[in-house]
């Protein structure tokens, strides 16, 4: 029985470590890369977040409950834009780097820009969602 609470707990730390991998940008980054053709910025937010707050203006949507559940969202995204880079954000950036890491550890290139309100309060552009009826 001692030996679980050394596995969990080495399992928890190669976890951390592993999200830990994932590269961070700033927004400025994050909109000069897109401006340039660099990369792909995506909300990973769900989407009465996004009608809520918004989203960054060049932004493409697509939730965390697609990606965790069928993919019908993120399958086809994934197989147009493969090798490009993609950059994710959402409210806090707990949930972008989830993704990230996830993505990551499939060989994509990708980023995490962290939360909305940072990009709104470099006073990147942002654009409303209209909710899904």
């Amino acid at each position: 029985m001692k030996l679980l609470p050394t596995l969990l707990a080495s399992l928890l730390i190669t976890a951390g470590a592993y999200a830990a991998d994932v590269a961070k940008v700033s927004p400025a980054e994050a909109a000069r890369d897109v401006r340039d053709g660099k990369a792909i910025l995506v909300d990973v937010r769900e989407p009465a977040e996004w009608a809520e707050s918004g989203v960054a203006a060049p932004a493409e949507l697509l939730p965390m409950s697609d990606f965790n559940g069928d993919q019908k969202l993120w399958k086809p995204f994934l197989e147009k834009n493969a090798g490009k880079t993609l950059i994710l954000y959402c409210r806090s950036g707990n949930r972008s780097n989830k993704i990230a890491a996830k993505l990551t550890a499939e060989n994509h290139p990708v980023t995490n820009a962290g939360a909305f309100k940072d990009w709104a309060a470099a006073g990147l552009p942002v654009r409303k969602v209209t909710p899904a009826k």
